[in-house]
Order: structure tokens, then C-alpha cells, then sequence
């Protein structure tokens, strides 16, 4: 899952180009993958806070605007980090946090298409923990 992710981020970043233009030159792939990184790490804690994987896709499904619980709870941890990792200016954090609902907007749809494997309910509830049908009530029973 977190592949899948970081592809988005790069996908993101690269059509973005305020966000592209705030990250430093030769810093490109370790500000992506901090920024992967918490994306996967607050949508793992979202989707235990809403029941699994399902409560998690819905939530992302029925708001994907700035400002929604999702996007304002991985915003501020990721601000902070690239500031102090990076050393990025709020404006820079700010252009990057910017791409975030567009990155949320992206997984969610993935995920909620049958055409596309690449993210699905029950990959989101092996990588986030629970809610992913019989296999998600199990847990890892029979692994």
C-alpha cells in the first residue's frame, strides 16, 4: 500500500507546480516519501478510528476537501515535519499540504474502482488493519 501511495505523491507533485517548485532540488524523493509516509501513517490511523478499511473509504469518499478530518489530520503532522526535516518555509509547507486532497481525491477513487487493483478495500484493510470483509474479521488468523 504505501507503494501505491508514494506513486500518487510523485504523480501529484510532479502536476503540481507550486507544490513541485517548494521542494528543494536533490531532495525531491525524500520529501515524497515523507510525504507518503504520512499519508499512509494517518490514514491507518483513520481507518482504526472508523471501523477499517470500509469506514475509512467511505470517510474519504463523502469529503475530500481542504479541511476535512483526514486531510486536517495528516496536514499539521506533515507541516511540522518538513519544516524541521527540510527546513521548508510555512509557504512551501503550505504549497505542499495544498496537494494533499488531491493525493486523498486520487487514492480514494483507485480504491473505489473495479477496473483498477491497484488499491482495494481489502489491500487498505491488510495494510491499515481491519474491516476488509471476512478476511479483514479474521485478522491474520490463517496467515
Amino acid at each position: 500500500m504505501f507503494d501505491q501511495i508514494l506513486q500518487l505523491v510523485k504523480d501529484q507533485m510532479s502536476g503540481n507546480s507550486s507544490a513541485s517548485a517548494a521542494i528543494p532540488a536533490g531532495q525531491e524523493d525524500a520529501v515524497h516519501h515523507e510525504i507518503a509516509t504520512h499519508i499512509h501513517d494517518g490514514l491507518q490511523n483513520q481507518a482504526a478510528s472508523q471501523g477499517g478499511a470500509g469506514g475509512l473509504l467511505s470517510m474519504l469518499t463523502g469529503s475530500m476537501a481542504s479541511g476535512s478530518p483526514i486531510t486536517s489530520a495528516i496536514e499539521g503532522g506533515l507541516a511540522s515535519s518538513l519544516g524541521s526535516r527540510f527546513g521548508l518555509p510555512p509557504m512551501a509547507t503550505g504549497a505542499i499540504a495544498a496537494a494533499l486532497p488531491g493525493i486523498l481525491q486520487k487514492f480514494a477513487h483507485k480504491a473505489n474502482d473495479p477496473n483498477d487493483q491497484s488499491i482495494t478495500t481489502d489491500s487498505m484493510a491488510s495494510s491499515f488493519g481491519g474491516g476488509g470483509g471476512l478476511g479483514g474479521m479474521l485478522g491474520g488468523m490463517f496467515k
